[in-house]
């Protein structure tokens, strides 16, 4: 028998079962409960998933490992970490840890190429989703610098059903089984693994405990309390001719067996096949869509990051929730450390947000994926409250998560209908409701777009505008004139008044009026003070806190591009929020924001006393707005499409914020204009990209609401 037919077998005895835990006389790991699970930073370098529905497991990259694969949606996280140790009895060293150099390399069609290295060593591994099924899977190949063999071990961190304090695992012969009572994974290997142990973090029973001493698993045990269940294997990788390469597979499934049979499948077969069903699955994907504007398409930088930005997108919407659009495959800062909402399990960013799900849909209609952009539309009718309104976000299954009322996203869904030309009697029921929540409830929100402030926000007001004149197109064409007239009614009431109601006139900035990023009772004179929150110590008055998102005015259509108060605001807010960064410029949310890093580059937490500990940093989808109104100001925007572009990552991951020049610029992984910590990639980010590319080509912002335009006689359209 072949030794790939001989590993295929054992591999098939241990998806049956043919070796129980208790044949293997494990004894019981010590130091349960272990440390507290946390999740990994989400700084991502790569995120990928198949276009199958039938391999619903989605997987992230940090720098040396595989960090968050999702399963069985993706609103879950199933696995904190997977990486690799590697020694020679002399030396022990972990891809994490000092010393240790690492590249991702974005190969196309989400697939990755991972490199770490050190002056004895190299691992290169390329991940992938298997079409087929839910597993992942990783090609690794190690070259020995050194001429010396190598030993190999395999450090994996399940968390399987998002909660990585409750689970349970089992060292099988050349398997490493983990589950909890939702959710299992397996990890195997082709040649097969060795020496497996189930420990738990930060004890004795810790892998990388025994592992760091001496290179070596001295001890191998059985997870059987539940707890922070870490495990480790050696792998069959010496870097010796022979030993060079193997696959490995991280299965999952509802329980043992399922994820065994799944990981087993996948590994009984070539590498090669699966890699080419998923490339050629997304390649079939892009092939579908528009060709990028002829700008991006004489770029190789913007073409491949344009491409990209497409592919995050689509890959962002759970297969097993058709229009479920996430924010971020990822859990920034001390969502993470699951310390604010008090639970065991994951918090943002993989909900669905409204506002976000806009963002991507237009994106993705301009570039041609209307399908996509409909199933982001339906989704957002089907989640949407009997009282017209939306919820803060969603999970991807439609329930509710944060409850927090913020206007701008039940007038955007409005928008999008328009725009999408979704005009007819089964969306007018939404839009109706929708709208007429806006003018019982409007301008007035509990949030704004930044979602910590209530008050009279001028984005907000400017996304109401825009969604009632739309409902009353869509009023009109299906028999509701009365409606109609109601909708434009108080939309131009809105219009008219936004300006007195946010911009101020006495203001410490400027003697010109200029707008506020909200004021707290419609009047922006009165010297209202507000706690800004995220830490900042005192009361700020309103005047002194202004924001960009005020250009919400100007790309709804409520606004001209030249009007004198918001090109005044626009002077003030360059003096204040605009960052050089050497990217590029990028702006700030608002005045002492500190949704951020620490100026150590700790992370952003609501500390439990406010010391003005964080600062939030520069935020690259500005740079696409500002882009955006340029182009109606008669200007140029390739500058800032090239500074968004630049943001990205060695993975062509945008992020949600980037260093800004503040410390700890200058400290290692903090360089100006480089991703922070923040949540990357973040779609919203992705989908502003794809947007300006196309709005430069067409010489106006592409997702404007012309209908808008034309009432208020704005232009651009």
């Amino acid at each position: 028998m072949s030794a790939y037919r001989a590993s295929a077998c054992l591999l098939t005895l241990v998806a049956l079962g043919a070796f129980a835990p208790a044949a293997l006389g494990r004894d019981p790991a010590p130091g349960a409960p272990g440390t507290k699970h946390t999740w990994a930073p989400a700084d991502k370098h790569g995120f990928g998933t198949a276009v199958a529905p039938r391999s619903n497991v989605w997987f992230t990259l940090r720098w040396a490992e595989l960090t968050e694969a999702y399963y069985p949606d993706l609103g879950t996280p199933s696995l904190h970490s997977l990486e690799f140790v590697v020694t020679d009895g002399t030396f022990v060293d972990r891809e994490t840890g000092p010393g240790v150099r690492s590249r991702v390399k974005s190969m196309g069609a989400l697939t990755f190429r991972q490199t770490t290295r050190t002056s004895r060593w190299v691992l290169e591994k390329t991940w992938i989703a298997d079409p087929s099924r839910p597993t992942v899977l990783g090609k690794v190949r190690l070259t020995s610098l050194t001429g010396k063999p190598l030993r190999v071990y395999a450090l994996v961190d399940p968390a399987p059903g998002d909660d990585g304090n409750d689970d349970l695992g089992t060292s099988l012969p050349s398997e490493l089984s983990a589950h909890d009572d939702t959710v299992a994974s397996s990890v195997a290997a082709r040649p097969a693994l060795s020496q497996t142990t189930s420990g738990y973090a930060g004890g004795a029973s810790d892998p990388w405990t025994d592992l760091k001493d001496d290179g070596d698993l001295d001890a191998q045990y059985d997870a059987t309390a539940p707890g922070n269940v870490v495990q480790a294997a050696r792998t069959p990788l010496t870097g010796r001719r022979g030993h060079r390469t193997m696959v490995l597979a991280i299965g999952f499934g509802a329980d043992r067996a399922t994820a065994s049979r799944r990981a087993a499948a996948s590994l009984a077969q070539r590498f090669d096949r699966p890699l080419a069903r998923y490339a050629l699955g997304w390649v079939a994907y892009l092939a579908k869509l528009r060709q990028p504007p002829q700008s991006v398409r004489n770029d190789p930088a913007l073409r491949k990051l344009h491409r990209q930005s497409l592919l995050v997108l689509a890959a962002s919407e759970d297969t097993q929730n058709r229009g479920a659009s996430v924010a971020s495959p990822t859990m920034p800062w001390t969502w993470g450390t699951l310390t604010i909402e008090k639970t065991e399990t994951s918090g943002p960013y993989h909900l669905v947000w409204p506002r976000d799900l806009y963002h991507v849909a237009t994106a993705q209609e301009v570039a041609g994926d209307g399908a996509a952009a409909r199933r982001l539309l339906d989704f957002l009718w089907r989640v949407q409250k009997p009282d017209g309104s939306f919820w803060q976000n969603t999970e991807v299954d439609g329930r509710e998560h944060w409850t927090t009322e913020q206007l701008d996203e039940t007038a955007l869904p409005i928008v999008l209908a328009w725009w999408l030309h979704r005009r007819g009697a089964a969306d007018w029921t939404h839009v109706r409701a929708a709208a007429d929540y806006l003018v019982a409830n409007g301008p007035e929100s509990d949030q704004e777009r930044w979602e910590n402030q209530s008050g009279w926000s001028p984005n907000t007001i400017g996304a109401e505008i825009a969604g009632l004149i739309c409902a009353a197109d869509i009023a009109r064409r299906n028999g509701d004139t009365i409606r109609a007239q109601k909708y434009q009614t108080t939309a131009d009431d809105f219009q008219k008044n936004v300006q007195a109601w946010t911009a101020t006139t006495n203001g410490p900035y400027s003697p010109d009026p200029y707008y506020l990023r909200i004021t707290k009772d419609g009047n922006p004179n009165d010297g209202s003070t507000y706690d800004v929150g995220d830490n900042h110590t005192p009361l700020e008055d309103e005047r002194r806190i202004v924001d960009q998102s005020f250009l919400g005015l100007v790309l709804f259509g409520a606004k001209r591009a030249d009007d004198a108060v918001i090109r005044n605001s626009l002077a003030v807010g360059d003096r204040i929020l605009k960052a050089d960064t050497a990217n590029g410029p990028v702006w700030h949310r608002f005045t002492f924001d500190g949704y951020g890093e620490t100026a150590t580059g700790g992370d952003w937490d609501l500390f439990p006393t406010k010391a003005n500990q964080t600062m939030g940093r520069a935020w690259p989808l500005l740079t696409g707005e500002r882009g955006e109104y340029t182009l109606l100001a008669g200007g140029r925007a390739d500058r800032y499409l090239r500074t968004m572009a630049r943001t990205a990552n060695d993975g062509l991951m945008l992020p949600e914020q980037v260093w800004d020049g503040r410390p700890p610029t200058g400290q290692p992984g903090a360089a100006s204009g480089e991703g922070t910590r923040s949540a990357t990639p973040l779609a919203w980010t992705h989908g502003q990209f794809v947007r300006l590319a196309w709005s430069i080509s067409r010489g106006v912002p592409v997702e404007r609401p012309c209908i808008v335009a034309r009432r208020y006689k704005t232009g651009g359209c």
